[in-house]
């Protein structure tokens, strides 16, 4: 129950930090992310193995919580500190922390907007719904055994009748007779 509780707080703790520089980037450092990624997974940690910490090794996990919780309590007031009058001022304000989480849900959004655009682009293309006739020619006369050349000049294609009783369709194959090659002098 104390290692769920304590993993719980390690994980909005890391959170916190991770979102440190984009609400408030007075208070930030550069490494913050790294250290909020660290208690992140030692918040992971504590909630998925908290069936196994009993006796000795829960009392070393709330000693080393009650130790980082102090350093970080430190490190916080130590930056508060480094701060001038105006940017505490600033960062006590509402409005100030409005505008922050307002261009976060922003962000988040358009990175949400991007990824869905990606995700719509690896989808696969739905096919054509509606079929499409192909005409398709004849076989060249040279590949059908039996047939001469003048005999496909004027091929006629028969088109069976529709269903509503109208007269038999024909087509003929607008394509020349080849040409024969003429002999040289």
């Amino acid at each position: 129950m104390l290692a769920t509780l304590s993993g719980d707080l390690c994980l909005l703790v890391g959170l916190g930090l991770l979102l440190l520089p984009l609400l408030a980037v007075p208070l930030s450092r550069p490494r913050d992310g790294v250290w909020g990624a660290l208690v992140l997974v030692l918040g992971l940690v504590l909630v998925t193995t908290s069936d196994r910490l009993r006796g000795a090794p829960m009392l070393a996990v709330l000693c080393s919580a009650l130790l980082i919780g102090r350093l970080g309590v430190e490190v916080s007031q130590s930056r508060w500190n480094a701060l001038s009058g105006e940017e505490q001022q600033q960062l006590i304000s509402k409005e100030y922390w409005t505008t922050s989480i307002q261009q976060l849900v922003a962000a988040i959004a358009t990175l949400g907007g991007g990824v869905g655009s990606v995700v719509q682009q690896l989808k696969p293309a739905k096919p054509a719904t509606g079929t499409t006739k192909k005409w398709v020619r004849p076989d060249s006369p040279a590949d059908q055994p039996g047939e001469s050349p003048a005999d496909s000049a004027a091929e006629t294609t028969t088109i069976p009748p529709s269903t509503d009783g109208d007269s038999v369709q024909t087509a003929t194959d607008p394509s020349p007779a080849p040409a024969e090659p003429e002999p040289e002098d």
